[in-house]
């Protein structure tokens, strides 16, 4: 029943969730320098409800570096963070249904079990091994924050909001490593009509699972919060926003 509703939901998202990020668009999505931008990206990805911005956060001009550049920020914020709620989707369902046959840790711990909710499974997860997994997100986003060692510009000085840069000055120095976007080049003869249509596709994408991760967060943590999937949700006690809960603690 819990693996039949999970894999319906996951439908929401589909393998388009994971169409390769748009990277090198021209006319109106390789920059959004200004709210009309915004406003002709907004019309294509959703023409019943348009330009929504309540705060008026277009018009806003963050550590007074001036609208493009608050723009730029907002765009790769929003992009990057539905990236990460389609993954976090699609790994909720999956972890709430299978776990890898192998040994989780050197000692031969197995992985926790599909019977616990997802955010019990995190909590079993041993401080060391989550130490790793955000050793390697802090590396990422500094290699970001730094567009790949002066590959590209910053995102907030010209680089288009979700490219992420590419790993030749690490390939080159350090270690041969492959490229988080197309590692193997099968996109570089794409067509700019199917680039646009592909970002379309993951600004919708990573909206929906922005929205589709925190239904399953509240459903958990929130009892009858979100009705469709009451009858799915694993009740769960921990704070979901406390990831080294009972492990470590700055003020402990």
């Amino acid at each position: 029943m819990k693996f039949g509703a999970a894999l319906f939901a996951s439908l929401a998202v589909g393998a388009s969730a994971f169409s390769p990020a748009s990277t090198g668009i021209v006319g109106t999505t390789t920059l959004s320098a200004s709210k009309a931008d915004l406003v002709t990206i907004a019309e294509k990805s959703n023409p019943k409800l348009g330009f929504y911005d309540p705060m008026n956060l277009a018009d806003a001009n963050f550590w007074d570096t001036g609208n493009e550049a608050t723009i730029g920020f907002l765009r790769q914020s929003e992009i990057k963070h539905g990236r990460i709620a389609m993954f976090a989707f699609v790994g909720y369902i999956v972890q709430s249904n299978f776990v890898l046959p192998w040994s989780q840790t050197m000692a031969g711990a197995a992985h926790p079990s599909a019977d616990l909710s997802p955010e019990a499974q995190w909590d079993a997860v041993p401080v060391g091994a989550k130490w790793q997994i955000f050793a390697v997100i802090s590396m990422l986003e500094l290699w970001d924050e730094c567009g790949g060692g002066g590959a590209m510009p910053h995102y907030m000085a010209g680089r288009q909001p979700g490219k992420y840069p590419p790993f030749v000055l690490f390939r080159d120095n350090v270690h041969y490593v492959l490229d988080l976007y197309d590692p193997f080049g099968f996109n570089k003869k794409m067509n700019d009509e199917t680039k646009e249509r592909r970002l379309i596709s993951e600004l919708n994408n990573g909206r929906l699972a922005m929205m589709g991760i925190f239904g399953f967060l509240c459903a958990d943590t929130i009892p009858g919060s979100v009705p469709a999937l009451a009858k799915i949700a694993i009740p769960y006690a921990g704070e979901v926003m406390k990831p080294f809960e009972g492990q470590f603690s700055y003020f402990s």
